[in-house]
């Protein structure tokens, strides 16, 4: 896609492809400082967020972006981890940091409709005037909200993009296969690749999706779990 990715770790699990049995995050300390050692080296042109463990990590994460505000920053939102795999972590505590520290920061937040719908029926946002969850993700001040896999009819959603100012776009989505293991990473990296490029959030989620969506077809199952993206096949 036209981009060198550079990265910056955030937790050291021991998993496999049907689990994960622990997670060691990274000091904010050492999130910080390979971050800025990258981003003082070379010129960056979107930063991508994916799971984050901690509050500390958070709070490292937004003032980096706060430091960087002119470059894009996609925030990739996933499901919490298991409280049991956390050593004195509390999930919600950095879900609600998510949405108070790096929101606001957000050029676009990716995010499954499913996981919105359990948010929104666990109480996340409770208290907050919106109609809908992705609409209250724009409450808390991310500019433009994906969300993904919306069902139309059986084996058929739909991407659903929504701007602060009520703008939106829409794209056919073939549900991908069960059990594939983070279906919208990809999608996720490719709109962080088209936003480096210079597309604006519209274009680049346009682009991705083109990009994105064939990969989800090309899976293999190298293991006891889930199914993984073929990405090595042409």
């Amino acid at each position: 896609m036209g981009c060198h990715a550079l990265g910056t770790l955030t937790a050291i699990l021991v998993r496999d492809t049907a689990s994960t049995e622990e997670i060691q995050p990274v000091s904010p300390e050492l999130i910080d400082d390979q971050a800025r050692c990258l981003l003082e080296d070379m010129t960056v042109h979107a930063i991508k967020v994916g799971p984050l463990y901690t509050t500390e990590s958070v709070s490292v994460l937004a003032q980096i972006a706060a430091d960087y505000s002119h470059v894009p920053l996609v925030l990739h939102l996933g499901p919490a981890p298991d409280e049991s795999l956390l050593e004195g972590g509390d999930a919600e505590d950095v879900q609600l940091a998510l949405f108070e520290l790096l929101l606001p920061q957000t050029d676009v937040a990716v995010v499954d409709h499913k996981l919105l719908e359990q948010w929104q029926s666990e109480g996340m946002f409770s208290g907050m005037d919106a109609d809908t969850p992705a609409q209250a993700l724009l409450d808390y001040g991310a500019k433009w909200v994906l969300s993904t896999g919306a069902p139309l009819r059986p084996g058929l959603g739909s991407h659903l993009l929504q701007g602060r100012h009520s703008e939106t776009g829409s794209w056919n989505r073939q549900a991908p296969a069960a059990r594939l293991a983070d279906a919208d990473g990809p999608l996720a990296c490719a709109i962080t690749a088209q936003l480096a490029r210079g597309l604006d959030v519209p274009a680049a989620v346009d682009a991705a999706i083109a990009l994105a969506e064939p990969l989800a077809g090309r899976t293999f199952q190298p293991g006891m779990g889930h199914l993984l993206i073929n990405r090595s096949s042409p």
